[in-house]
């Protein structure tokens, strides 16, 4: 469940700065796999891909965390 919402926000992030699964793998230096993975909610990513994330996108870990039901 955790993983899906991780996945859910860093998919609708990616998709609003403009980057297709394969640039934005290429960016994170991960393969376009693990990123689906991600995306999918079946994988989530650890601390330090996450650091990546925040800043390729330009957004804080605030703003990607999910938010708590």
């Amino acid at each position: 469940m955790e993983a899906e919402k991780w996945g859910r926000r860093i998919r609708a992030f990616r998709k609003l700065k403009g980057y297709t699964q394969e640039s934005f793998a290429k960016q994170l230096g991960v393969s376009v796999s693990v990123l689906g993975e991600i995306e999918r909610g079946n994988r989530i990513p650890s601390e330090e891909l996450l650091a990546v994330i925040t800043k390729v996108l330009q957004v804080s870990i605030e703003e990607l965390t999910p938010k708590s039901d």
